[in-house]
């Protein structure tokens, strides 16, 4: 027993362990630095193709917004909203080519590279005729008005802008496509790379586990086991002879030595089959609090102040003293303060009939706090969405209930009062006063065309017949024109790709409330004058964009409050985008308008 003990604690080698755990923190160490390095060095990379994609998308923006200004120049002959208009044509202008030239040749302040790729140089060469064409048109058209030419004149340089301005946004479109390629590209090869470093990490760690904890584990039972069985026989034999109170003596040593690093490294304490405590580690009576008031308690009740926790780990103790235990448990001390363990019993026999427990620890309340930290949010999360949803629902009703009440205010006091009045006038008809008869019958005439008209508006608002009819563009064309009649607005629309498909009935009724509802958001609160409808297509893609030169707003802020009426419009818009498969963009500068675009895939 003597050699085999020795030759355990001699292959238990503590300066190897300890060797080994450094290798294996240092290892783990490099790895994490090293997957932080290049976390920031993604973030960073991603940053600035952001930036660059963000500032190409707003060139595009800034194109149109240009010919915006022109158009509505083109219709000014007041001299001072003329002068106005010149000024923010001319603000314009010098934004759209300073930002062009600093994504084409790099700006030090806006941290743009110099150096492109060789497809995005081509592709800058293309586009700049198209940009000096814009460029010298749009300031032939400015001198013209300045110099107070007729704007009929303009009409030709206005074709010669919009011709360019659609060339000039295809071929801006291929290049946010190719910076959106070249970045997709690049976050490829660093997620690659992220994925090698987790595999490097992971396979160290299993390394770790089968060739250093495994191995270490397997030693300290195996040696625990030895030198408790040592510690016993030794004090039985050392009365007997110096052979064996030797052999003791280096035993009690060994055990010292394993009781040290027992102490500083493991959860651990010995007890026996009743729950009474033989030895407790170090470590583990600081976490529990156990002093030697607690000397006469059993286990359980130094271990947790709660009854029914007491009760579950005295029967554990005398149901798994044979066959022993592993599992977690939750504690309670009697500060209320919980604490949870990955509990393990093993059972020890000392001599043929004597037997104790061995039970090892790890604390893992960090993790089990953290795992109810991330229930505690998703369920916050749900009822958050939940809520959400029952906001909606409601304000759908009381917008259709709105709706209902509108429409039957109308049938009453427009339609019905003119049928009473038609009642009447029929009902005071004398055939015998033949001169009376012919003027009661013409003022019929009368209040029977605006009985007719008004069934058309009211049919008109609920579903106007152009949609079921003849499709999108001929009733956002329509509905322009009406809310222009009736506002007193410049409202224009402008099929800039001559899309004359026909769409499903959900997605086309869906667009025109979208497109009705933006327009007469940009009419009821935006305070605008002037507002743009342009519709464009491509083979999977068909794009509505409602651009207005009203008050704008935050968008940021509209986003906090989504209780709003203002919150509740732009979520309405959403949820009602997304239920035909596709995505709602806006764009507002405080001061100088809005700009609402839709996505549907075709």
């Amino acid at each position: 027993m003597k050699k085999s003990i020795s030759e355990t604690a001699k292959n238990f080698n503590f300066k190897k362990l300890k060797q080994r755990y450094i290798f294996a923190l240092v290892t783990i160490a490099i790895t994490v630095l090293l997957s932080q390095l290049v976390v920031q060095y993604n973030i960073n990379t991603q940053l600035d193709d952001s930036r660059l994609i963000n500032i190409s998308g707003r060139q595009r923006m800034l194109s149109q917004k240009l010919v915006k200004e022109i158009l509505i120049l083109n219709t000014f002959t007041n001299p001072v909203k003329t002068a106005e208009q010149i000024q923010t044509i001319d603000s314009t202008i010098s934004l759209w080519t300073t930002t062009q030239n600093a994504l084409q040749f790099g700006d030090k302040k806006l941290n743009f590279p110099k150096e492109h790729s060789p497809k995005l140089t081509e592709l800058y060469q293309n586009i700049s005729p198209n940009l000096q064409q814009i460029i010298q048109t749009s300031e032939q058209i400015v001198q013209n008005r300045k110099s107070g030419g007729s704007p009929v004149l303009n009409q030709p340089l206005i074709k010669r802008v919009l011709y360019n301005q659609e060339l000039f946004l295809k071929k801006m479109n291929q290049i946010v496509g190719q910076y959106e390629t070249e970045a997709f590209q690049k976050v490829t090869l660093q997620r690659n790379i992220e994925y090698a470093i987790l595999a490097f990490t992971l396979l160290v760690l299993l390394l770790e586990l089968q060739f250093i904890f495994k191995p270490t584990n397997k030693n300290i039972e195996e040696l625990i086991t030895k030198l408790l069985t040592s510690e016993k026989k030794a004090l039985k034999l050392a009365y007997n002879t110096e052979i064996l109170s030797e052999s003791k003596e280096n035993s009690v040593k060994e055990l010292k030595s394993l009781n040290y690093a027992m102490e500083n490294t493991l959860l651990y304490c010995r007890v026996a089959n009743d729950g009474t405590i033989i030895h407790i580690g170090e470590k583990f009576a600081k976490l529990i609090n156990y002093t030697a008031f607690h000397a006469d308690k059993k286990f359980p009740e130094v271990l947790t102040s709660v009854e029914k926790e007491q009760h579950f780990l005295s029967r554990i103790i005398t149901e798994k003293q044979k066959s022993g235990w592993q599992g977690e448990i939750h504690l309670t001390n009697k500060d209320n303060e919980s604490t949870w363990l990955d509990l393990s019993m093993i059972p020890v026999t000392i001599r043929k009939q004597e037997s104790e427990l061995l039970v090892i620890c790890f604390d893992i309340t960090v993790r089990k706090n953290a795992e109810q930290e991330v229930e505690r949010l998703n369920a916050e999360n749900i009822a958050e969405k939940i809520n959400q949803q029952k906001i909606i629902s409601s304000k759908i009703i009381e917008n259709q209930e709105n709706e209902q009440n509108r429409i039957a205010r109308e049938i009453h006091d427009g339609i019905g009062q003119m049928l009473t009045g038609l009642k009447f006038s029929l009902e005071s008809i004398n055939l015998d006063d033949k001169e009376k008869s012919a003027q009661k019958i013409e003022y019929l005439k009368k209040l029977s065309l605006d009985i007719i008209k008004g069934v058309r508006t009211a049919t008109f608002n609920l579903m106007p017949p152009e949609l079921s009819d003849h499709g999108i563009v001929s009733s956002i064309t329509k509905l322009t024109v009406e809310l222009s009649k009736l506002t007193g607005k410049n409202i224009l629309f402008y099929n800039k790709s001559d899309f004359n498909q026909r769409l499903d009935s959900l997605i086309e009724i869906n667009l025109y409330r979208l497109t009705q509802e933006a327009i007469n958001n940009a009419i009821k609160y935006a305070d605008s004058s002037h507002i743009i409808v342009q519709l464009s297509h491509s083979n999977s893609l068909l794009s509505i964009t409602i651009d207005d030169n009203g008050k704008g707003f935050d968008l940021a802020t509209v986003d906090q409050k989504k209780t709003s009426e203002s919150g509740m419009g732009l979520l309405f818009m959403k949820e009602r985008i997304q239920y035909i498969n596709g995505r709602v963009f806006f764009n507002s500068i405080l001061g100088e308008g809005t700009r609402i675009t839709f996505n549907i895939p075709i």
